[in-house]
Parts: C-alpha cells; structure tokens; sequence
C-alpha cells in the first residue's frame, strides 16, 4: 500500500514540475502555438528589461504560420505585461522604505543640527 502511496506522490510531484510549453500541450493548444508562446514569452520578459530573458522569434515560421505567430505574441504580451507589474510592485512596496529612509535622515540631520546650536 505504501509504495502506491510514494508512487502516487511522485506522480504529483513531477507533474508539477511542467514547463510552460508542456503545460499548454497538457491543455490542448498545438504544439506549435506552445513554441510560439515559449519564444514570445521569453522575448517579452527581455523587453521588459529582464537581464536572463532573450529575444527569440522564428521569423520565417512566425510568418507562415498562424499558431506560432498567435502563441508568439501571446507569449510576448503576458509575460511582458506579468515582468513590468512585478516592477511595478516592487517598486511600490520600496516606496515606502525610500521614504522611511528619507525622513530618518532628515530627523537625523535635524537632530544634528540641535546639538551643534546648543
């Protein structure tokens, strides 16, 4: 009973270790759209200023087929779009170290300028 049990976590396990591109053929788009999305995905992320993150496009397949070229721009605007709201966010909740660093150096030079006035 135990080793249905180890087998069955395994199982579980490594499904959740799916690529992107396996995800969606798991979910019935064409491999070809998969392809697209994986290289238009990885080229969104590198115009939204990821350093790892390359520009790939197959042009000529990009050209004749559709499902490449609808995956590929999918793939570049999700992810694109997902890479500048986590800069987004991220900048947001800094916001509010910059300015909790801002006012401890103003109370610290107006602290300053107290002690040297007496």
């Amino acid at each position: 009973m135990w080793r249905y049990a180890v087998m069955l976590g395994a199982v579980l396990w490594l499904s959740g270790c799916q690529t992107t591109h396996q995800e969606l053929i798991a979910k019935g788009y064409p491999p070809a759209f998969a392809d697209g999305f994986d290289d238009g995905c990885s080229s969104g992320r590198q115009a939204a200023g990821v350093i790892s993150g390359e520009f790939r496009k197959n042009v000529p397949r990009y050209l004749k087929e559709r499902e490449y070229a609808a995956g590929w721009e999918d793939g570049f605007r999700q992810c694109k779009a997902m890479r500048e709201h986590e800069e987004l966010r991220d900048y947001i909740d800094n916001r509010g170290d910059y300015r909790e660093r801002a006012w401890q150096r103003e109370k610290d030079r107006d602290a300053a300028r107290a002690y040297r006035d007496q």
